[in-house]
């Protein structure tokens, strides 16, 4: 079954920080694979640190690995946030996400929030 992540309009989805730890692939249809990093990631898309920016509106296979299993997803470009001469950070949405990545995704989001939550703590 593919999952199709709807935004709550009343309720941002809890996003995760990675600050680029994490490489992502990008495939803009028709091109080849870009190199990516997450620089934040939820439920319901993220944010992409990019050497250059990526056309608003283009739909693109974006995929990840996490220790739970790979991410694969359809997503929506957004505009930019922020352009730099070193590159730029990109959000994006989840467009769709099949069973298995969407477990994958779900499960890292909950163990990286509760790293994060324990780093806190200490």
């Amino acid at each position: 079954m593919t999952h199709f992540p709807l935004p709550q309009s009343t309720q941002r989805a809890p996003r995760v920080k990675l600050n680029g730890s994490v490489f992502a692939a990008v495939r803009v249809e028709g091109a080849s694979s870009i190199r990516a990093k997450l620089y934040e990631v939820s439920a319901t898309g993220g944010m992409l640190m990019l050497l250059k920016p990526l056309q608003t509106g283009d739909f693109v296979e974006i995929a990840f690995q996490t220790s739970n299993g790979a991410v694969q997803a359809m997503a929506e470009i957004l505009e930019p946030r922020l352009k730099a001469a070193s590159g730029c950070l990109q959000p994006f949405r989840f467009i769709a996400l099949e069973d298995e990545a969407h477990r994958s995704l779900s499960m890292t989001l909950e163990s990286w929030r509760d790293l994060i939550t324990v780093g806190r703590a200490r």
